[in-house]
C-alpha cells in the first residue's frame, strides 16, 4: 500500500504583516494570511485572475524570522502540510478549519521591490526574476560557450 503524502507549496503574497506570539513554553508562532492568484476562464470566454486565501503557521526560529523580516505586501514561497482542526464554540456551533504548517519560508523579493510594487497600479506591477542558482552570473559561460 502506498504511503500516504500531506506536502502543500504554495506561492503568493501577505495580505497583512505575520502576528508573532509564543506558546505557554516560550517558543515561537507566527501566523500569517497569504493570497494566491491563478488565471482561470470566465463564463463570458475572458481570462480572469482568482485570489485563494490561506492561513499560514510557521514554529521555531523561522517564525522569529518571519515576523521580523516579513510584512504585507511581500512575496513568500511556503512548503509545508495541511493541517484540518474542529473546535466548538461558546454558543455550541461546531467549527473547523484548514491552514498550511510551514516547514520552510521562502523570501522571494525585497523590501524595496515591496515598497515599489505596492505603490504601482496593479496593471503596472514588474513581473519578478526567476532567481538565479549559486555560480550563476560573472564569470560563468553562456550556454552557447558550453563545448557540448
Amino acid at each position: 500500500m502506498p504511503a500516504d503524502l500531506n506536502r502543500v507549496t504554495l506561492v503568493g503574497r501577505l495580505t497583512r504583516d505575520p502576528e508573532l506570539r509564543r506558546l505557554p513554553s516560550g517558543d515561537p508562532v507566527c501566523g500569517m494570511r497569504l493570497a494566491v492568484s491563478s488565471r482561470s476562464r470566465q463564463e463570458d470566454g475572458s481570462w480572469g485572475d482568482r485570489s485563494n486565501y490561506f492561513d499560514v503557521t510557521v514554529f521555531g526560529r523561522q517564525a522569529d524570522t518571519v515576523a521580523q523580516y516579513l510584512a504585507k505586501g511581500r512575496r513568500i514561497g511556503v512548503d509545508g502540510r495541511l493541517s484540518w482542526r474542529e473546535w466548538q464554540t461558546q454558543d455550541g456551533g461546531k467549527r473547523q478549519s484548514v491552514e498550511v504548517i510551514a516547514n520552510d519560508v521562502f523570501f522571494l523579493d525585497s523590501r524595496r521591490d515591496t515598497e515599489s510594487d505596492l505603490s504601482a497600479p496593479a496593471a503596472e506591477m514588474p513581473v519578478a526574476e526567476a532567481p538565479q542558482p549559486v555560480g550563476a552570473g560573472a564569470g560563468t559561460p553562456a550556454d552557447d560557450d558550453v563545448p557540448f
